[in-house]
C-alpha cells in the first residue's frame, strides 16, 4: 500500500474537531424541553460526558459516541485514538466498558481499501484491550474520512460519576498530561519528531480505566474527561454544573514532553482560539500570563485525562490510583471554590 496521509483529507482532526462550547451552547439552547423520564438519571442537562439509564436497583445502562476525523496520518494509529477516546465517556461516568458499535465514513473512491481495514484494525485492537468486543456499527462513503464509536457500559446507579457533583475546598486531580492539540498542529507542519510522536500516542491511546474504580470511592464527588473544549472549558462544566467556582494552578499542570517549547514557538490548533471565544469571559487570568499559556489552557486535547474533584483527605488516594495504574503524568492542579461559575488561574502561571 503506498504511503497514505489521511490529514490530508480532513478540514480538521480529533476533537479539534468540535463545534466551539459557545455555539454548541446557542444550538442545543433552542431545542425544547423533553419529557421528564424518572429512570434517566443523566440526560443532556449538565453536558456530561454520556447519558445514564437506571435498569434496576444494582444496574444502569451507560451510553455514549465520539467520533472524528483524522489526527494522525497512518491508519492503524487513528483508528486506536479514535476509539480510546470514545470509550474515555465510559470510564468518566464510573462505568465499565460493555460493547461498541463502529460509526465509519470514508470517501472510499480516495482510500484503499488497506487503509480503511487499518482504522478498523486499530479500533478493534483497543476495544480488545478494553475487554470489549465491536459488536457491529454503521458505515456511509464520505467525502472526509471519519471514525469513532458508540459504546455502552454498565455501573451501579449509586456509584454514578457525575461532573455536577463537586463540593468547595475539592481538590482537582488531571490524569493525564496537556498539549495534544498542540502536538497535533506541529505534526501537521513536520515539526513534530519521532520521540514527540511517540509520546503523543501513548497519551491518546492510554485508556482512562482508574474511572472503574473511582466509581467506588465515595470521597470523588465529580469526574469528566478533558477533550475538545481544552482544560479550561470541562472544568467550567464542572463549575457550572456544581453552582462553584476553581482555581487552577499553572506550575502545577502536567505538559507532555516539549509541548511547552513547541507552545512558545506558536504550534497551536485553531480550536484553542474557538474555545477561549467562547467562554474567555468566565476565566481571571493573571498579569503576565502569556499568550502560548493561555493557549494552552484551552488546548482541545483528543482521548485527554480523567479530571476529578475530590474531597482533600482523599486526594492522595486518588493520585496513587493513578500513578499506578500507569499514569505518571497525573497531578493536582488546583481545587473547588465556593462562589460563582468561573475559574481563577493562580497569578503562579505568569512568566518570569
Amino acid at each position: 500500500m503506498a504511503e497514505i496521509k489521511l490529514t490530508q483529507y480532513s478540514h480538521g482532526g480529533g476533537c479539534g474537531c468540535k463545534i466551539a462550547p459557545g455555539l454548541l451552547s446557542e444550538i442545543l439552547g433552542q431545542l425544547a424541553p423533553g419529557k421528564s423520564f424518572p429512570d434517566l438519571l443523566v440526560g443532556a442537562e449538565t453536558s456530561d460526558d454520556a447519558a445514564v439509564w437506571r435498569l434496576n436497583e444494582q444496574q444502569a445502562i451507560v451510553a455514549t459516541t465520539d467520533f472524528f476525523m483524522p489526527i494522525v496520518d497512518d491508519p492503524f494509529d487513528f483508528g486506536r485514538i479514535a476509539a480510546t477516546n470514545a470509550i474515555s465517556d465510559i470510564y468518566a461516568m464510573g462505568a465499565q466498558p460493555l460493547f461498541a458499535l463502529a460509526i465509519v465514513g470514508m470517501p472510499v473512491d480516495k482510500l484503499p481499501v488497506e487503509a480503511i481495514q487499518g482504522i478498523l484494525a486499530g479500533g478493534a485492537a483497543v476495544c480488545a484491550a478494553a475487554g470489549i468486543p465491536i459488536a457491529g456499527g454503521h458505515s456511509i462513503d464520505s467525502p472526509e474520512p471519519i471514525y469513532g464509536l458508540v459504546a455502552l457500559g454498565v455501573v451501579h446507579p449509586d456509584q454514578v460519576k457525575r461532573n455536577n457533583r463537586a463540593q468547595p475546598g475539592d481538590r482537582l486531580i488531571l490524569g493525564k498530561g496537556l498539549g495534544i492539540g498542540v502536538m497535533s498542529a506541529a505534526l501537521k507542519k513536520g515539526q513534530l519528531g519521532a520521540d514527540g510522536y511517540r509520546a503523543m500516542l501513548d497519551s491518546t491511546t492510554q485508556l482512562n480505566t482508574p474511572g472503574v474504580q473511582l466509581a467506588g470511592m465515595a470521597g470523588v464527588h465529580a469526574v469528566t474527561d478533558v477533550t475538545g473544549f481544552g482544560l479550561l472549558g470541562h472544568l467550567l462544566e464542572i463549575c457550572r454544573g456544581s453552582s462553584l467556582g476553581a482555581r487552577v494552578e499553572w506550575n502545577q499542570l502536567p505538559l507532555l514532553p516539549n509541548v511547552a517549547n513547541l507552545a512558545q514557538q506558536g504550534f497551536a490548533p485553531g480550536a484553542a482560539d474557538r474555545n477561549w471565544a467562547s467562554y474567555g469571559a468566565s476565566v481571571n487570568l493573571p498579569t503576565g500570563l502569556a499568550e502560548w499559556q493561555r493557549k494552552l489552557l484551552c488546548d482541545p486535547q483528543t482521548s485527554g485525562g480523567l479530571l476529578v474533584a475530590c474531597r482533600e483527605e482523599v486526594a492522595a488516594q486518588v493520585l496513587q490510583l493513578f500513578r499506578d495504574t500507569g499514569f505518571g503524568y497525573a497531578a493536582e492542579i488546583g481545587a473547588m471554590l465556593p462562589g460563582e461559575p468561573r475559574v481563577e488561574v493562580a497569578n503562579s502561571c505568569a512568566e518570569p
